[in-house]
């Protein structure tokens, strides 16, 4: 037997294991012990993977970790982000993972690869597609669309190396394909009966000129909070529907009593139908697709969400503006929102509600929030993108 050198105490925010003497060890899970050989024995939360091609597979890159371990990584994310700039947590509320097979979009890509059509994730840190033969992590209604394109592509001749977009919709799968070049009676044939054929809500083809929209049977929409919305291609939607019903309802809870609200960053709506059951809301949106639909949805509905056409990074709420509401609730990108933040510290807005899906990004602006008088009063970890390290989070700063 080799003699064992050190313990895996955690994992670290690339996914490696991280023994007690510092070193990373890709593959392994908390109460690994490895060997001065490099060997490795397996501990009380290393479990086999669900999947054959995680290892190879972007998709995905903690199926060895146990419940307890994905959950005390998706925490240790958060309050650590939250450590790292000394800000001081009220009160740490239990992650939400999102389960198996619940991803309701995603981004894929396909190639012909020695004659045989490939979809799915890239390899980590590599431009090769590994091509799945089973998923975990995507609905069963995005992976059958998976399995019926690669039927279609299988007909095809030549080389092609394509991007993919998948998004459960009201109406089924919304696809959209780009730099799928269709040519000739019989492949438009053979694209538009895969439409059909699998009920897809909609297939747009972007050949090099910008996309086309080659099959919508009815106007695409997307529910949120009970107000059906219209899904522009491209369009975000949150990743999980639970995960989405989790951060919602934080949001309502922590901004309940609030009489009006500004929603930054506002995308289709998601925060701002659920909020205007008990406030005015304004909701803020720089992508003009995006608040357009936002805007037709909200008059349809009767409900309280004045929508605006908004770039907050180039022109964010100033503080005269911010100081009109109770409440504050902000979604940015991956980016985060400095210059807003830096506003919103300055203002007199009794609550804020930020939804963050960079805990470092959210860390930078939380701290701003703090030294402008802000004290973080309630924070939940969100893993939507179950095995994978990208970690999301709602949290609540009360002036």
């Amino acid at each position: 037997m080799n003699e064992i050198t050190t313990q895996i105490i955690r994992i670290a925010a690339k996914g490696d294991g991280v023994t007690a003497d510092g070193r990373h060890v890709p593959g392994t899970a908390p109460g690994d012990l490895v060997a001065s050989d490099g060997s490795i024995e397996r501990g009380p939360h290393h479990v086999e993977p669900p999947c054959r091609h995680f290892g190879n597979c972007g998709g995905c890159e903690l199926q060895q970790l146990d419940e307890a371990s994905l959950t005390d990584f998706a925490t240790s994310r958060v309050a650590n982000a939250a450590e790292g700039q000394g800000i001081a947590v009220g009160e740490l509320l239990p992650t939400h993972l999102s389960p198996p097979k619940s991803r309701r979009r995603a981004a894929l890509h396909g190639l012909n690869a020695k004659g045989r059509p490939q979809i799915g994730f890239r390899e980590a840190g590599s431009h090769r597609v590994v091509g799945l033969s089973e998923c975990h992590i995507l609905t069963e209604p995005l992976f059958a669309v998976v399995e019926a394109l690669r039927a279609v592509l299988a007909r095809r001749k030549g080389r092609y190396a394509i991007d993919i977009e998948l998004t459960q919709a009201d109406q089924g799968v919304d696809c959209s394909i780009k730099n799928l070049t269709i040519e000739g009676l019989q492949e438009t044939e053979a694209i538009l009966d895969f439409a059909r054929d699998h009920k897809l809500a909609r297939l747009t083809l972007d050949q090099g000129y910008g996309p086309e929209t080659l099959w919508e049977p009815e106007p695409i929409t997307v529910t949120l909070s009970g107000v059906p919305v219209a899904f522009p291609s491209g369009g975000f939607l949150q990743a999980t529907a639970d995960g989405e019903k989790v951060l919602v309802s934080d949001a309502r809870e922590w901004l309940r009593g609030a009489s009006t609200v500004a929603d930054l960053f506002s995308g289709l709506g998601t925060f701002a139908f659920a909020l205007s059951a008990n406030s005015k809301v304004l909701a803020a949106e720089a992508s003009r697709d995006t608040h357009m639909a936002c805007q037709m949805a909200a008059r349809s509905s009767g409900r309280p969400v004045h929508a605006i056409h908004r770039d907050l990074f180039r022109n964010p709420l100033q503080v005269d503006e911010l100081n009109r509401f109770a409440g504050i609730l902000l979604d940015p990108p991956r980016a985060g929102a400095r210059d807003q933040a830096d506003l919103i510290a300055q203002s007199e807005v009794e609550r804020v509600v930020y939804i963050s899906c960079n805990p470092s990004s959210w860390a930078r602006d939380a701290k701003r929030l703090i030294e402008g008088g802000y004290r973080l009063e309630k924070l939940r970890p969100v893993g939507q993108f179950r095995w994978s390290t990208h970690v999301e989070l709602a949290s609540l700063f009360v002036r």
